[in-house]
């Protein structure tokens, strides 16, 4: 199916935000997600269902200085 992640287009084929992160290589990654603007916490995103056209946010922390 067709997602939008971070403002790109990808073809995914998980169906739930927990499956898409681990085949989008986030798997271990502590990260903030959010579906179509809203926010959905680490505990919810295997009951999260993704659908056509949906957008991802994933935002991951950075070391820098």
């Amino acid at each position: 199916m067709k997602i939008t992640v971070n403002g790109t287009p990808h073809e995914v084929t998980a169906a739930t935000l927990e499956a898409v992160l681990a085949e989008l290589g986030y798997g271990v990654q502590h990260v903030a997600t959010a579906v179509n603007q809203s926010f959905v916490p680490a505990a919810r995103r295997g009951a999260q269902t993704l659908q056509p056209g949906d957008r991802l946010e994933i935002l991951a922390p950075m070391q820098g200085g």
